[in-house]
């Protein structure tokens, strides 16, 4: 497997270790053809981009892309905030960005305290006491992720059931029907074989994501190329190996709209 591009990778913007250039060269020299910067939310309370730092971050991929010849992406990987499928990208916000993409994660500024109780309380409880999650969590976390997908051109939904619990057929059909990819995240486990299979036989369609949080990791593939020999994930549903690129939601969303 030859990955064309890299679309979420980490940087001293949020808690990565390395640069956007040392995101950028480290591509360049695996042989990647493009790149996004991805950070984490506003809302992510210890460690989100910040307003104020946008004009740098911008600046930097510019910068980037100029020097290594690369299409070098500002991303985020937004926080999903409530129920209703709320993330922290607001749409004033879109111009500055070229890459959307959202996952659950812990210590966002949630919008209420069944949201708090819910994303934070219970997918963590579950996931640290390895307790089995109730069917309420999972319909309100399938709900939530369903709902965002729906009301935002989100680009993928970032390591699906990492420390959180869905009904990932379902999240899955939602995310085909709206043109939404689902990561294959080779950083995490956040999938099991079974779970996997069921969110390929949906017919949705993939892309493959280091999320390196450091410049070596940057383009690693190595724990999906595992998970691709134990589970029927057709390849033609990969849309960033081997020479082919992604058709992003968000791009087509900008250029329709803004």
């Amino acid at each position: 497997m030859i990955l064309t591009g890299d679309y979420h990778t980490h940087t001293i913007y949020s808690h990565g270790k390395g640069t956007v250039l040392e995101n950028a060269m480290r591509a360049k020299e695996i042989g990647l053809k493009e790149i996004a910067i991805t950070d984490h939310g506003f809302e992510q309370m210890a460690f989100g981009l910040r307003h104020k730092r946008m004009p740098n971050l911008i600046r930097d991929c510019k910068e980037a892309s100029k020097e290594t010849g690369l299409n070098v992406y500002v991303g985020i990987e937004a926080n999903l905030c409530d129920e209703n499928g709320r993330t922290d990208l607001k749409e004033e916000d879109y111009p500055m960005f070229d890459i959307y993409l959202m996952g659950i994660h812990r210590f966002v500024k949630f919008d209420s305290f069944r949201d708090f109780w819910n994303l934070l309380v219970c997918n963590s409880a579950c996931t640290t006491l390895r307790l089995k999650p109730s069917k309420s969590l999972i319909r309100y976390n399938t709900r939530a992720l369903i709902n965002s997908i729906k009301k935002y051109p989100i680009d993928a939904i970032t390591h699906l059931n990492f420390l959180s619990f869905c009904d990932v057929a379902e999240v899955a059909k939602a995310a085909r029907d709206y043109g939404t990819y689902i990561e294959l995240n080779s950083k995490k486990t956040h999938l099991s074989d079974e779970e996997a299979q069921k969110v390929s036989d949906t017919g949705v369609r993939f892309i493959v994501d280091s999320d390196a949080h450091s410049v070596d990791r940057v383009g690693d593939t190595q724990r999906v190329e595992q998970l691709l020999e134990r589970v029927s994930i057709p390849r033609d549903r990969i849309d960033n190996i081997d020479g082919r690129f992604p058709h992003f939601r968000f791009k087509e969303f900008k250029e329709r709209n803004l």
